[in-house]
This record gives structure tokens, sequence and C-alpha cells, in this order.
């Protein structure tokens, strides 16, 4: 059941302390694994103090006393979790942060703020694609598939779309120009080339 699995913590309630339930999993998960007896904020020291005596008489590789809603504690544990667990395989080559490329980071901020500013009036049937990267201009075409659709996404005014764009820009480099375009194509999302074309 456990196989793989480099550490296991054993999450108690501090307050409600250590049960039948608790014993039975730590027994269970077997030697090595770790308490984790959380809300010692609310339990108060001298509760704490009992609990982490109970907790003596069950083999644990290690005991932390912590408060999530504070932080008490936490540093103390995760960097112990991190000299645990082993080092592990390097997926991408150093310097790289995502698998993605910048152009489609971008598409999809700007969809995801598109849904943020527009909410429940905006179709989630919406595709945004980079359709030009000339630094520091970047175009984006935003796709409908209606033409009644249009005016959702780009406001009164242009007043989404606005906002909508001070929002990416926040979230790039200095200096980038955020250009955006709406354009419709009807049920994109049942058409291969369509699809194709916006890289689904």
């Amino acid at each position: 059941m456990l196989g793989g699995v480099d550490v296991v913590c054993l999450l108690v309630d501090a307050a409600k302390g250590i049960g039948p339930g608790d014993r039975f999993l730590a027994e269970l998960v077997g030697k090595g694994s770790v308490l984790v007896l959380n809300k010692c904020d609310r339990a108060g020291a001298q509760r704490v103090a009992e609990q982490l005596t109970v907790a003596s008489g069950i083999d644990f590789a290690e005991y932390f006393p912590i408060s999530a809603r504070t932080g008490d504690g936490v540093d103390a544990l995760v960097e112990y979790l991190l000299d645990r667990l082993p080092e592990g395989p390097r997926w991408y080559p150093e310097g790289i942060v995502s698998d993605q490329s910048a152009e489609f980071r971008v598409a999809e901020l700007v969809r995801e703020q598109l849904l943020a500013v527009a909410r429940d009036e905006l179709p989630h049937s919406i595709a945004t694609r980079v359709t030009e990267w000339e630094w520091p201009r970047i175009r984006v075409e935003i796709t409908v598939e209606r033409e009644s659709q249009k005016p959702m996404v780009i406001g009164a005014k242009g007043a989404v779309l606005k906002e909508v764009g001070t929002r990416v820009r926040r979230q790039l480099p200095a200096g980038a120009f955020l250009e955006l375009h709406v354009s419709v194509d009807k049920d994109w999302q049942r058409n291969p080339r369509s699809l194709d074309r916006l890289g689904y």
C-alpha cells in the first residue's frame, strides 16, 4: 500500500488527542512515520505535552507539534521532511521552469483573466492563442463561437478587454505591449480544423 512512499506523516488534532484509530494507523504505516500534532495553538501547552507523552509510547521516528493556522513549528517540519526526501531525477534542463512555451502561458493568462473579469456572463467556449510575438508587441486572438458573444468579451466601450489587458500586463515583463483581438469561429469546438488551428 505504501510502496514507493518516502515519508509518512500521521496528522493528529492536538485538542482531540491520539485515539485508537490513530494507534491503528501508526501500526499500519510502521516504524519511521512522523507524528504531526496540529492545532497546538488551540490545545494549549499542557494538552500538547500530554499528547506527546502518549505519542512517546508509539514507535514514531519524530514528533512535531505545529499550528497550521499560526505557522508555529511548520518550518521545522518542512526542513525535516526535505532532509528525508531523496534527490529525484532532473526532469528539465537547468534554468527551465516550465515545459510550456511563453506564448502558451500568455494566451492562458488572457483566458484566465477574461473568465475572472466577465465571470458568469462569459461562456467557457472561448479560446485564446498568440498570433504574433515580436517583443515587446504581443497579439492575442480571442475566439468565441457566436457573434452574440463578442460584446460579452469586449464589454461596454471595451471595458472588459481593457481590464483584462491591464491585469495580464501586470504579470508580464515591463514594457510589454499587449494587443487583444476578438474573432468568431462558429462551433469551433466541433471543427477539427479549428481545433488544430487553435492548438487543441
